[in-house]
């Protein structure tokens, strides 16, 4: 059996709660998880009009996978237990990821006073020399075409700009919430006559992105979890990674990445038919999807051929050390061919 690294992130088991806004919660204050209320939350952007939702994920076990799947990376099914975390109650918007693209757009949000020194200092994607939206839209419209790398970084800006450790999900954790407690092939049951209701996918989507948020959410609360655009978790793609849990309960399992490519993707797209949209169904980036990059190297941030690929960020109910959180948001981006 193929070994492959396993990264855990622990928790605290029981916990007493008394409420604070997320926005208030200061990077010296992120590990006094008694100060935290692990209920839903918006998270604001302090001295601009930006925010986003969290919706708070029970820990719990689900069992992962499926058996009776003809791709053979979905089995074995095995048992994996998972501490609580948040996820964002919608795909990352233009709306949001623009500020950290583009330096003028954050100052042109920034309400009162500049962009704090730390927050310049962050640094930020090269500049596509297409149009990333692809002429879908922007306001209300998710994000998509960015890199595994390009997404981390997002999620270190945001934690420079609000002093709170948000991250990608892991496969496990991405699954988990979609799921929602169900164990049917789709979070509302078998029958995929109903995607209509919870997803654009490729009977319905006219081969674009749609605004978040206009199909039904899944029982946590969580929009467009299939479907509208893929989405990106943190780890390696390993087509046979399950088989070391054959006959076991696998505690916040990752695959820890290593290269550049696969990666995990999860959720299908607008392009999606019925069967990628499955809860177990998995994914991977491809590194087909900068073959029409100029560049040489080829970009670290932009995968100009994926404008199906997006995001959706999570944060740990008890966040790592910061010389843990330094070692998720530094790693140096491995050069493409």
């Amino acid at each position: 059996m193929k070994a492959y690294p396993i990264l855990f992130y622990f928790f605290a088991a029981s916990i007493s709660f008394t409420y604070v806004s997320a926005q208030h919660i200061s990077k010296k204050d992120q590990s006094k998880a008694s100060d935290i209320s692990f209920e839903k939350y918006v998270q604001y952007i302090e001295g601009t009009p930006l925010s986003f939702s969290m919706e708070a994920i029970p820990g719990g076990s689900f069992l992962m996978g499926d058996n009776h799947s003809q791709k053979g990376d979905e089995a074995p099914a095995h048992e994996v237990e998972l501490d609580p975390f948040w996820m964002s109650t919608y795909e990352i918007t233009w709306d949001l990821f623009q500020a950290f693209l583009y330096k003028d757009y954050e100052k042109s949000k920034q309400e009162e006073g500049q962009v704090p020194v730390e927050v310049d200092a962050v640094t930020r994607p090269t500049k596509p020399y297409l149009d990333m939206t692809f002429g879908f839209g922007k306001e209300g419209y998710p994000a998509l075409a960015m890199t595994h790398y390009n997404a981390i970084q997002f999620c270190k800006w945001l934690y420079v700009r609000t002093g709170v450790f948000y991250r990608l999900p892991t496969e496990a954790e991405w699954e988990y919430a979609c799921r929602a407690g169900s164990t049917t092939a789709y979070h509302f049951g078998d029958d995929a006559k109903q995607l209509d209701e919870y997803a654009w996918y490729a009977g319905n989507s006219g081969q674009k992105t749609h605004p978040v948020g206009q199909k039904k959410p899944n029982a946590f609360g969580l929009y467009d979890m299939i479907g509208n655009v893929a989405e990106w978790t943190y780890d390696q793609y390993h087509a046979d990674f399950y088989k070391q849990f054959a006959g076991k309960k696998a505690k916040n399992p990752v695959a820890e990445p290593t290269e550049l490519y696969p990666h995990v993707v999860r959720g299908g797209s607008f392009r999606s038919d019925a069967k990628e949209l499955r809860s177990a169904a998995r994914s991977f980036s491809d590194p087909e999807w900068k073959q029409l990059d100029p560049q040489v190297p080829k970009s670290n941030w932009w995968f100009p051929e994926a404008p199906f690929v997006g995001l959706r960020i999570v944060r740990p109910l008890v966040p790592p050390s910061p010389e843990e959180i330094k070692a998720y948001y530094d790693k140096e981006p491995i050069e493409d061919f």
